[in-house]
């Protein structure tokens, strides 16, 4: 058979009245897509129960559906034990009796810059640090503790208010460093006064630990302490004669500034909420 007769036996073109037909990439020979229909937006006001619980801090999905199944969780007063379930944020959950919060807990430490000040608002038009960390989270956090605009240094702020609570409570054993430059050097005699306790308003303030920063002026001092007082560093040097000339927090119940630049944040690690979960 000759390509001729090969040809014509095919009739390869259409319009010849062949059935054969060469394959065409042309847009108007393309497979037509079934349209879809668009999701609906899902509410932000309500969601899974599952989610809601382990939101609330109590555990996480996986275990939430353990718990759900086993009856542990009531909503409005009435036990679900359903997979899947929907609340709304308006529904009363609780857990074993406990009421639940579904807003996720969140952490963020910052490493303040000088002249900005801690409270919520300020109508002489200052910087606030919640400024700073206004794209960290879509919830309201709020700072945990004080520090006032002149000083530096780490601050945490979260929507956790049990942690709050434990973390601002007297005498919790938070650890605190602080680097400290005076307007002239300490004298031996004041570092000792220091470290035996100095008396302010008929209180003794104790500290854990003070002294020189290696390769540095005299100056220059560490000092680690538990005191939740208001702006008690300064308050110390200041009762024995100096003034703070720049004041930083480096160490806050063993969170650091590693990594972390002058007005920048941070989320904290997992490790790092569990270790702040220990203090009571």
């Amino acid at each position: 058979m000759s390509r001729s007769d090969s040809n014509n036996d095919k009739k390869a073109s259409g319009r010849q009245g062949g059935t054969f037909r060469k394959k065409s990439h042309a847009r108007g020979n393309a497979p037509i897509r079934k349209r879809t229909e668009a999701k609906a937006p899902s509410d932000p006001n309500v969601m899974r129960l599952n989610r809601y619980v382990a939101n609330s801090g109590v555990c996480s999905r996986r275990d939430a559906d353990i718990y759900i199944s086993a009856g542990n969780v009531t909503v409005n007063g009435k036990p679900i034990t359903e997979m899947g379930y929907k609340v709304k944020l308006t529904d009363e959950v609780k857990f074993d009796g406990r009421l639940l919060n579904p807003e996720k807990k969140e952490y963020v430490l910052l490493n303040k810059p000088k002249d900005f000040v801690t409270s919520p608002k300020d109508e002489r038009g200052k910087r606030t640090v919640a400024s700073l960390i206004s794209s960290a989270s879509k919830s309201k956090l709020s700072v945990v503790g004080r520090m006032d605009k002149n000083t530096t240094g780490l601050l945490l702020f979260t929507n956790d208010g049990e942690m709050t609570k434990r973390l601002t409570k007297p005498k919790n054993g938070l650890r605190k460093i602080y680097h400290v430059e005076l307007n002239k050097n300490l004298r031996g005699e004041d570092l000792i006064k220091i470290k035996e306790g100095i008396s302010i308003d008929d209180s003794v303030v104790r500290v854990d630990d003070v002294s020189f920063i290696e390769n540095s002026p005299k100056r220059e001092v560490g000092i680690e302490l538990k005191s939740t007082r208001n702006k008690i560093v300064r308050r110390i040097f200041e009762e024995l004669e100096y003034e703070v000339i720049k004041l930083d927090r480096v160490v806050y119940a063993g969170l650091t500034k590693k990594d972390l630049p002058r007005g920048h944040w941070r989320h904290l690690t997992p490790q790092e909420v569990i270790n702040l979960g220990m203090i009571k």
